[in-house]
């Protein structure tokens, strides 16, 4: 396999805060869906574009089949406008699943149809002077916070003669701040930083001439906060699919900031045996910081093409995050090496070749094979004789 150059990290860096400046919460995705096409485009990758956005880029490799698909996600979490209220502040649902916990004392944006509106997403008491303690007793629920906007908007009246209407989505600041020491702080790390080690290990790619193997389709979706994803992305002859996404750094969780998290399973279960595998391989050939991990309350790009009846092998790949669906914090170790494992990825052989024609082989002897039988069957507990358990069968009549 060809050795790849160092990932450009300043190319990381830029792409990663230029797409963190660009709201896109779920359902308001064409301004970042415009951004990453430029970007391909800048790297001579063509592509193209479904109904409502999602990207379908492919890189040609030497043979068409079987092929492999790496998937990260546009769409961020936020929120849509539920009720203009009487006071003329506003009641929200959220865009995605996360917790109203840290909608609280965020500043954000509303697209009307008419332009784009500030304010600041409060709890229904909020103020320490006027409530006390009263504030520390408000429950965390959506259903207790509320949107003040800086405008005139004291009334329901006020709130529609500025052309606010019911589902107006709203994005929520990003915050970011990259540290010298290499931290990377703010909103919507998810999954932007995995776009953006996605984008910078298809530049490696290019810039290194290698050419692949076999054809690979980058994916950008533009639904996977509200687990439809990849669901409908896939028109190719597609064996494997590798999803990019967020790695939770907590308490119970092996992942790691400064690592580059190989997920074996997740809400939707255990991920392929095989192509983990050889992700795991490769990181360790390339002498990658590598962590495998669970993910109990999570889905992925991955998941959703399998449960759309794909007949596929996927993995996840996952850069380590503190403080996921929150203010979140990554290191740039972690996204360096998720880009690095990426490019080697792309550049690897199928892990089966036979998957060009699956249901086409009437034998075994191209099946796969986790543990080979004999060993997995040398148990000291052995299965009982069908005599033991039911006895010996009494004479036959003649």
């Amino acid at each position: 396999m060809p050795r790849l150059p160092e990932p450009d990290l300043a190319y990381l860096r830029k792409v990663l805060l230029e797409m963190l400046a660009i709201p896109s919460p779920t359902g308001f995705t064409d301004t970042i869906v415009r951004y990453v096409a430029e970007r391909l485009e800048e790297l001579g990758i063509p592509f193209e574009l479904t109904r409502r956005g999602t990207i379908r880029a492919t890189l040609q490799g030497r043979q068409n089949s079987p092929d492999r698909a790496v998937s990260a996600h546009l769409d961020t979490i936020g929120a849509s406008v539920r009720e203009i209220k009487d006071n003329g502040r506003l009641a929200l649902a959220a865009v995605g699943c996360w917790s109203s916990r840290f909608a609280e004392g965020s500043r954000v944006s509303l697209f009307t149809d008419q332009g784009v509106l500030r304010g600041s997403v409060l709890p229904l008491l909020a103020s320490g002077h006027a409530f006390n303690t009263e504030v520390d007793q408000m429950p965390i629920s959506w259903d207790h916070i509320e949107l003040r906007l800086d405008a005139y908007c004291s009334t329901r009246a006020d709130g529609e003669a500025l052309g606010i209407a019911i589902g107006d989505f709203v994005a929520f600041d990003p915050l970011p701040e990259f540290t010298e020491s290499g931290h990377i702080s703010a909103r919507h790390l998810d999954d932007k930083a995995g776009v953006a080690a996605l984008l910078t290990a298809l530049k490696m790619v290019r810039d290194s001439g290698a050419e692949l193997e076999i054809d690979c389709h980058p994916l950008f979706t533009i639904t996977e906060e509200v687990g439809s994803g990849a669901a409908a992305a896939l028109p190719w002859d597609v064996s494997e699919f590798v999803g990019i996404d967020i790695a939770p750094v907590a308490p119970g969780q092996h992942s790691s900031e400064h690592c580059v998290s190989v997920a074996m399973q997740d809400s939707g279960g255990p991920y392929d045996y095989h192509l983990s595998r050889h992700l795991l391989r490769l990181g360790e050939e390339n002498k990658l910081p590598l962590r495998r991990d669970l993910f109990r309350y999570y889905h992925s790009d991955a998941q959703s093409a399998v449960t759309a009846g794909h007949d596929i092998r996927t993995a996840l790949l996952a850069f380590g995050c503190d403080a996921t669906h929150g203010y979140e914090r990554t290191h740039i170790d972690s996204l360096a090496s998720l880009t690095r494992l990426l490019g080697a990825y792309m550049l690897s052989p199928p892990v089966f070749a036979s998957d060009a024609h699956p249901g086409k082989h009437h034998s075994l002897e191209r099946f796969s094979h986790q543990i080979e039988h004999d060993a997995q069957m040398a148990s000291e507990t052995q299965v009982p004789t069908v005599e033991s358990v039911l006895g010996a069968r009494p004479p036959q009549a003649d």
